[in-house]
């Protein structure tokens, strides 16, 4: 007899429930086995560490490439994020994509500041730490050149680094989404507003920012994101492939960095309550640092979805920098999508090779 209803037999009623029995039973299975598995291993590609002291960290990347381009290449990161996003895993690893295509990459990663370093300011990043790492990466390469490539706010201080140092060694700079005008961070900004947020007694009272904290603010940008994305790996749980890259990212996404109290408090007085870098009036250690003296070639590639710096605020970047060669490219994709996974494979890396190749010989 044919079920009314659905048109189907009692035998294929039993089927299907049979089927899903099976596959929630399955699903299970691999929930479980994902609970109890290491975390997958990140960061893969050979490097040598040049230097270390304090928060600051730089790797020189071995060669993959019989030739290599003359001018050597720095990554400088954010502070609150680990470098290993940009070499998550062979084949899914800007670094080691670059290193192929015959760029001799260096990256400036960071440790979390130790409870004695809560002291540090933007200055000890833009005057000691990257001038610090340049040289190492002068010694090391034998050449005077050096472009920098700078992640969100690694992109910020390598726009301030090269508006004080205009003299050089700087040859090329890359910046990927990285803000200018913090008014525009419209979320972060509410989150500070000086009429209530009171950062002096904060960073009096803690010392260096908790990481829970500025994870929280991340989150508070896309508030059902992580809940969205569990969801997602629930529905994915028997395919190895999305879970081994879902954990990557989600890995990555929770291994935020603590930020010490002065610069964190500089970062609020100076970027979002005065709006400095927009303004052209950002001091660093008295030197002034006004994105109109860079003159060296500058690629500023932005993500058309990036909810953490969306479009508006890293929009000013190129009209108010002073290079006659420079150029926007807005891709599509998010904040970390633009730079990692397959959507970076297929637009931002062949971008910043074609880029870079030119004018790094």
């Amino acid at each position: 007899m044919m079920s009314a209803v659905s048109g189907l037999t009692p035998s294929d009623i039993a089927g299907r429930i049979r089927s899903e029995v099976q596959r929630t039973i399955q699903r299970s299975i691999k929930g479980v086995e994902y609970l109890g598995s290491a975390a997958p291993a990140v960061g893969l590609t050979s490097k040598v560490k040049l230097a270390s002291r304090g928060t600051m960290n730089l790797f020189h990347y071995r060669p993959l490439a019989d030739e290599v381009y003359r001018v050597p290449l720095l990554i400088v990161m954010a502070t609150t994020n680990r470098g290993y996003v940009l070499d998550l895993a062979p084949r899914q690893s800007l670094i080691e994509f670059l290193l192929k295509r015959g760029f001799d990459v260096y990256m400036l990663d960071w440790n979390a500041p130790r409870p004695e370093e809560k002291s540090l300011r933007i200055e000890d990043y833009v005057l000691d730490f990257i001038p610090e790492c340049v040289r190492r990466v002068q010694q090391a390469s034998g050449e005077d050149d050096i472009s920098i490539i700078g992640y969100c706010f690694g992109g910020v201080l390598s726009l301030l680094y090269a508006s004080i140092f205009t003299d050089g060694p700087l040859k090329n700079l890359v910046c990927l989404t990285t803000p200018i005008d913090f008014r525009e961070l419209k979320l972060f900004h509410n989150f500070s507003d000086e009429r209530y947020f009171d950062v002096d007694h904060l960073v009096d009272s803690i010392g260096n920012i908790p990481p829970e904290m500025i994870l929280s603010s991340f989150e508070m940008l896309r508030p059902a994101s992580r809940v969205v994305g569990q969801m997602q790996l629930w529905e994915n749980i028997w395919n190895d492939e999305y879970v081994r890259s879902y954990r990557m990212f989600d890995r990555w996404g929770a291994d935020t960095l603590p930020l010490p109290g002065e610069y964190f408090r500089q970062f609020t007085k100076d970027l979002m309550w005065g709006n400095k870098l927009y303004k052209r009036t950002m001091a660093v250690g008295g030197h002034r640092a006004d994105i109109a003296r860079i003159t060296v070639p500058t690629l500023h590639v932005v993500a058309e979805h990036d909810h953490i710096v969306p479009y508006p605020a890293s929009k000013p970047l190129i009209a108010n920098i002073g290079s006659a060669d420079k150029e926007e490219v807005v891709l599509k994709g998010g904040h970390i999508s633009l730079v990692a996974g397959a959507n970076a494979v297929k637009r931002m890396w062949p971008k910043l090779d074609s880029w870079l190749s030119r004018r790094s010989i």
